[in-house]
């Protein structure tokens, strides 16, 4: 397992950083085996209801995949797609604090997470025009879907730089903070996540997605109410009502 992926989990939370800032943190064949691994392991993880994503270094979040593999062939957009493809379908929330400038393929890194966490000061450029690359369909559904059709065509066809406000105008962060607070900001985050009801959590969050690709399966959605609505977590959580406490949810 390479270093440069670091991996930790504190109780219902876990944290996966990258960590190769003398690379502005770029993503060559062996992060992305890294990543991939990590990835399963939070899913087959009961005990991780939330997980964060960050670099190290406070000049760059991600640079993307590494060019240097890409131009000699031996890395493929199918590896980096099949990542944040992985990113995207956890069952539980992920939050992305981004720590520094976001380049390339880092974007739709931080789009395959539930929320996102910028640092004033940072800026954003998706060069794949610029150097002659198509991005890769599904990377491109991503944006379109994330942040509408006009704001991806400025990322992707006018390789638009854009700063901190101007991603937090669009869309594209949820929250703008200064450097020194990201890392609390996120774990306040992941924290308020991690002490509400898992199976409701994940309940919503498929359905939401479903919604936002327009393919909701509701003979799936019904079931995962019914779930929720047969588990002992409801009933903790109408007794922590009643007894006007934090409820203990247990994810059953």
């Amino acid at each position: 397992m390479t270093d440069t992926i670091r991996y930790e989990r504190t109780g219902h939370i876990a944290r996966l950083v990258l960590n190769n800032p003398g690379q502005h943190n770029a993503l060559g064949q062996e992060q992305l085996a890294a990543i991939q691994e990590h990835l399963e392991a939070v899913r087959a993880d009961a005990q991780v209801r939330v997980l964060i994503i960050t670099g190290w270094g406070e000049k760059t979040f991600c640079a993307g995949a590494s060019l240097q593999q890409l131009g000699s062939g031996n890395l493929s957009g199918d590896q980096f797609q099949e990542t944040t493809d992985l990113i995207a379908h956890l069952p539980i929330p992920t939050i992305c604090a981004i720590n520094g400038n976001v380049y390339g393929g880092g974007a739709e890194l931080a789009l395959s997470c539930d929320f996102r966490i910028g640092v004033a000061g940072s800026k954003l450029r998706v060069p794949a025009a610029a150097i002659g690359l198509c991005y890769p369909i599904s990377g491109i559904n991503r944006f379109v879907e994330r942040l509408g059709v006009t704001t991806a065509k400025r990322m992707l066809l006018a390789a638009e730089e854009m700063d901190a406000e101007t991603l937090l105008h669009l869309g594209f962060l949820d929250h703008l903070v200064q450097p020194a607070a990201l890392d609390k900001v996120a774990e306040n985050l992941a924290l308020q996540i991690a002490k509400l009801a898992p199976l409701s959590v994940r309940a919503m969050k498929l359905v939401i997605q479903q919604a936002a690709a327009g393919n909701i399966n509701r003979e799936e959605a019904n079931a995962l109410s019914r779930q929720c609505l047969d588990s002992d977590d409801l009933q903790e959580g109408f007794a922590a009502k009643r007894e006007k406490r934090q409820p203990r949810f247990q994810g059953k």
